[in-house]
This record gives C-alpha cells, sequence and structure tokens, in this order.
C-alpha cells in the first residue's frame, strides 16, 4: 500500500499569485456571460449586478464599494493575509469584468448556455480562490468564516444566500431569468460544496 503525505504543504507566494489571477479571471468571464445575458447571480456580485440592472451604475464600482464594510469582519475573524488577498481578488474582479467585455465579443449567446456555463466558471474561480485563502468579499467572508469556525458548508450557506437575493430580484428582472439564474446558482453552489470540504484539499497559504 502507497503511503499518502495527508501534512499540509505551504502554498509558495508565487502560487497564490497565479491562483489570484486565474480565479478572478475565471470568476470575470463568468460575469461577463451573465450580464450578456440578462442574469442575476447571489452575494455580493449578485447585489452589484441587481444595481447596476436597476440604475445603470458600472458593475466594477458598485462591487468594489459593497465590499468595502467586510473587510473589518476580514480582519477580525480570518486575519489579515486572507484580507488583503480577498482585497486584491475584489480589485481584480472590480477591474477585469469592466475590461473583459473589450477583449471579447459575443454574437449570440443562448441564456440557458450563460447560466450553467457562467455559473460553472465562477463556481472554479471561487473554488481556486478560497483554496488559496481568499474570496470575493461579502457573503464569501461570512461563508467561509462560519465554515470554519461552526462546520457550516461554505456551499450550502452560500446557496441560501444567493436564493435570497434571486428572490428579489424577481421585482425586476422577468421571471425567466430569475429561473435560469436559480440554475446557475445551483452549479456555482454544487461546484463548492462538493470540493470545498474539510480534508478534501490540504494545501495551505
Amino acid at each position: 500500500m502507497t503511503d499518502i503525505n495527508t501534512e499540509a504543504v505551504p502554498h509558495r507566494q508565487y502560487e497564490d499569485v497565479l491562483a489570484l489571477l486565474t480565479g478572478t479571471m475565471l470568476v470575470a468571464l463568468g460575469l461577463v456571460l451573465y450580464t450578456h445575458a440578462g442574469l442575476i447571480t447571489g452575494s455580493s456580485a449578485g447585489l452589484a449586478l441587481l444595481i447596476q440592472y436597476v440604475t445603470g451604475y458600472g458593475f466594477g464600482t458598485v462591487f468594489f464599494v459593497i465590499n468595502l464594510p467586510f473587510y473589518y469582519l476580514a480582519v477580525k475573524r480570518m486575519g489579515w493575509p486572507f484580507t488583503l488577498r480577498t482585497f486584491a481578488a475584489v480589485a481584480l474582479i472590480s477591474v477585469l469584468s469592466q475590461l473583459t467585455p473589450h477583449w471579447i465579443g459575443i454574437a449570440n449567446l443562448d441564456p440557458l448556455y450563460a447560466a450553467i456555463a457562467g455559473g460553472g466558471l465562477m463556481g472554479m474561480g471561487l473554488l481556486v480562490l478560497f483554496r488559496h485563502r481568499a474570496g470575493l468579499g461579502g457573503f464569501n467572508i461570512l461563508a467561509l468564516y462560519l465554515q470554519d469556525n461552526y462546520g457550516i458548508r461554505a456551499g450550502y450557506f452560500q446557496l441560501a444566500v444567493d436564493l435570497t437575493i434571486l428572490v428579489v430580484s424577481l421585482f425586476y428582472l422577468d421571471w425567466t431569468k430569475v429561473a435560469l439564474s436559480v440554475v446557475g446558482a445551483a452549479v456555482l453552489n454544487l461546484i463548492i460544496a462538493i470540493n470545498h470540504r474539510p480534508g478534501r484539499y490540504i494545501g495551505m497559504s
């Protein structure tokens, strides 16, 4: 029988940097698909999208501002390294979400595909960030805190938050768009719930 090393191996600094870039690029691309299809997601990103649809303010600026109050909890409960990585991730998403539409052009996009592919991209991006002790601010900080301290699965908690935002969006968006957004939210959170659990990944930052 082959021995398996279960000791947590710290990530190197360049690995954390690459993870931040990779994770935020995946999330930004997923958000671009959602925006193009007029869909909504959950957490602070979903709230920022909803505000963008209702008011016309740019997603990047709204997303960055929404996350500011949560950094106090991040510092107090998760520590400075996590907070700094999360701040960097939020800043990158704010910038990349504005730049990505200038880098790619979408002539035709089926809303169902946008929901599934966009949810999958954001789920994978968040998974990368979570495994390198970073998040996208807002409710992601609270989700990670609850999982680390109370054993509540980050994915399941995030799903509850996401569904709340989706229900509110019914007052502003067509119900078919909201229904497709529920599909995307399920894809996103199932990826996190299945893959981000204690013992599944032992790397650390």
